[in-house]
C-alpha cells in the first residue's frame, strides 16, 4: 500500500499558479495606476491576460510545473508499506537430538502396511512436528558416535524442516553418542537462551561412545534450568528369517530405557516409548500439549522508501526542459518570454 510520509507537503503544489496570477494581477495594477484613455486601458488589461494564458498554454511551463509536482511529490515522501507480518515472540527455545547411528536403518516401522526404517518414521513425523512449533526457535542436533549441530536455533522452521529430512544414517558414526549429544544441547542452550530451554533426544540405542556419561550431561541440564525429553524408538518384536522359518526377535533388546527415564525424570521432563510410527505421532502431540506453542507476538509492517522515483521524474524532466529551452535558444534567439 502506498503511503506518504509527510502528505500536507501536497499543499505546495498551486504555488506556482498562484504565483503566475499574482504576477498577472500586479502587472494590470501597475498599468491601471497611470490614466490613460479607457481604450487603452482595456488594451492593457487584456494584454495582461493575454500574458498569463500565454504562459499557461505554454508547454514549457506545465512542463517546469510537471518537475516541481514530481519535487513535492518527493518531498512528501512516498514509501510502500507491505503487509503486517507477525514476529514471533515466544520464551521458549527447543532443539531436537536425533540419533542417526547404524541402527537406526533397522526396518521395523510399519506405515499403511509398508515397513519402513526408524530413520524415515522419525524424518517423516518429526518434520510435521517442526512445523507446528510456531513461535518457538527451533535447532537441530544429529548424532551417532559423535554430535554436531546441524541446524542453529532459530524461527526459521522451514530450515529445520528440511535438514532433517536430509539427515542420512552414518554421516556421524555409526555408534551411539547420547551424553554428548545432551551436553552440546545444553551448551548452546545455555549461550543463546535465557528463556524456557527445552530438549526432546530421540535414540533406539544406549550410549557407546560418549566421552560424557549421560547422566554427567544430565546433571549440567538440571543445573541449566534445561528440560529433557527422551524417546526410544523401535519395536518390541519382528519377524526375521532363520534356517526353520521366520522367529521373533526384540529388535529394541539394547535400548536403554533406565538411563532415558533417569534423564527425563532428572530435569523435570518425561520419557517415552515410540514402538511405531503412530505411538511417535502421539508423543509429539502430547509434547505439543506439555509443551505449547506461543504463536503471539508483535507485528510489523515493512517499508520501502519510493524517493528515488519522484526524484528521478524530476531529474528526466528537466534534462527535457533544457533540452528544448537549448533547441528554442538556437532556433529563435534569446527571447524575452518566460519559460
Amino acid at each position: 500500500m502506498l503511503e506518504w510520509l509527510w502528505p500536507w507537503m501536497f499543499a505546495l503544489i498551486p504555488l506556482p499558479l498562484v504565483g503566475l496570477l499574482r504576477r498577472a494581477r500586479s502587472q494590470r495594477s501597475s498599468q491601471n495606476a497611470i490614466w490613460v484613455p479607457q481604450f487603452q486601458q482595456w488594451q492593457s488589461v487584456a494584454a495582461s491576460r493575454t500574458t498569463a494564458q500565454t504562459h499557461l498554454s505554454s508547454p514549457r511551463y506545465w512542463l517546469l510545473f510537471l518537475i516541481w509536482c514530481a519535487l513535492v511529490a518527493g518531498i512528501a515522501r512516498p514509501q510502500w508499506i507491505g503487509e503486517p507480518i507477525l514476529l514471533p515472540q515466544s520464551g521458549r527455545d527447543l532443539l531436537l537430538a536425533v540419533d542417526i547411528s547404524g541402527s537406526m536403518r533397522v526396518e521395523d516401522m510399519i506405515v499403511n502396511q509398508q515397513v519402513i526404517r526408524r530413520i524415515d518414521a522419525v524424518r517423516q513425523i518429526g518434520a510435521e512436528f517442526i512445523e507446528r512449533r510456531e513461535g518457538d526457535r527451533v535447532g537441530l542436533i544429529l548424532f551417532g558416535s559423535r554430535a554436531y549441530m546441524q541446524s542453529p536455533l532459530s524461527f526459521d522452521r522451514d530450515t529445520v524442516q528440511q535438514f532433517l529430512l536430509e539427515a542420512q544414517i552414518g554421516f556421524a558414526g555409526s555408534e551411539t553418542a547420547i551424553g554428548d549429544a545432551l551436553g552440546l544441547a545444553v551448551k548452546r542452550l545455555r549461550e543463546k537462551s535465557s528463556g524456557d530451554r527445552v530438549v526432546i533426544l530421540l535414540t533406539d540405542g544406549q550410549d557407546t561412545a560418549s566421552s560424557v556419561a549421560p547422566l554427567d550431561a544430565t546433571a549440567l541440564a538440571a543445573n541449566y534450568n534445561v528440560k529433557v525429553y527422551t524417546i526410544g524408538i523401535g519395536a518390541d518384536e519382528m519377524l526375521v528369517p532363520s534356517l526353520f522359518g521366520s522367529r521373533r526377535v526384540n529388535p529394541s533388546a539394547e535400548l536403554d530405557e533406565s538411563t532415558l527415564t533417569a534423564m527425563a525424570e532428572s530435569t523435570g521432563g518425561r520419557y517415552f516409548r515410540a514402538r511405531s510410527p503412530q505411538e511417535l505421532a502421539t508423543i509429539y502431540d502430547l509434547l505439543d500439549e506439555l509443551e505449547p506453542a506461543q504463536t503471539e507476538g508483535a507485528t510489523f509492517r515493512p517499508q520501502q522508501s519510493l524517493l528515488h522515483w519522484p526524484i528521478g521524474l524530476a531529474g528526466a524532466l528537466t534534462l527535457l526542459w533544457l533540452a528544448l529551452q537549448r533547441r528554442r535558444l538556437i532556433g529563435g534567439g534569446n527571447h524575452a518570454e518566460l519559460p
